[in-house]
């Protein structure tokens, strides 16, 4: 089941080591028997890009109704040009899902990952394979 809110929102805070302030941002997760398995973070909206952070549990996995819901959200409900993502170079999984599923590195900040450089990928609504017309 997909669910969004708050609690989602701090899921993937506490996954990631990250702080969310409640009411900052928006969490949209899959729920596999009353426990959420798999979320994002959309938080830091312009109006024109918003950032997003993902969680996941070892085992979960994407589904595309899920991919749909969370590019429909950032690009057709708040509008924006662009999603932002960084991600450590030491998470080639993370790395490689992203780039599989449209994300196009734009940075490498050399030495801002938590322990290596930072990539900086983007995704724009052209680039969204997730999204029928």
């Amino acid at each position: 089941m997909i669910v969004h809110g708050d609690i989602v929102a701090h899921w993937v805070a506490d996954k990631i080591g990250h702080t969310y302030y409640t009411g900052s941002g928006q969490g949209i997760g899959i729920e596999k028997n009353g426990e959420i398995v798999c979320a994002v973070l959309f938080e830091g909206y312009t109006g024109k890009a918003i950032h997003i952070h993902v969680a996941m549990n070892p085992d979960a996995r994407m589904t595309r109704q899920w991919l749909q819901v969370l590019f429909w959200y950032a690009f057709k409900q708040l509008g924006v040009k662009k999603i932002i993502g960084t991600v450590d170079s030491t998470n080639e999984k993370a790395l490689k899902f992203n780039r599989h599923i449209g994300f196009v590195e734009e940075a490498i900040i050399e030495e801002a990952g938590k322990h290596g450089d930072l990539h900086i990928l983007t995704m724009t609504r052209q680039q969204c394979r997730f999204l029928k017309d």
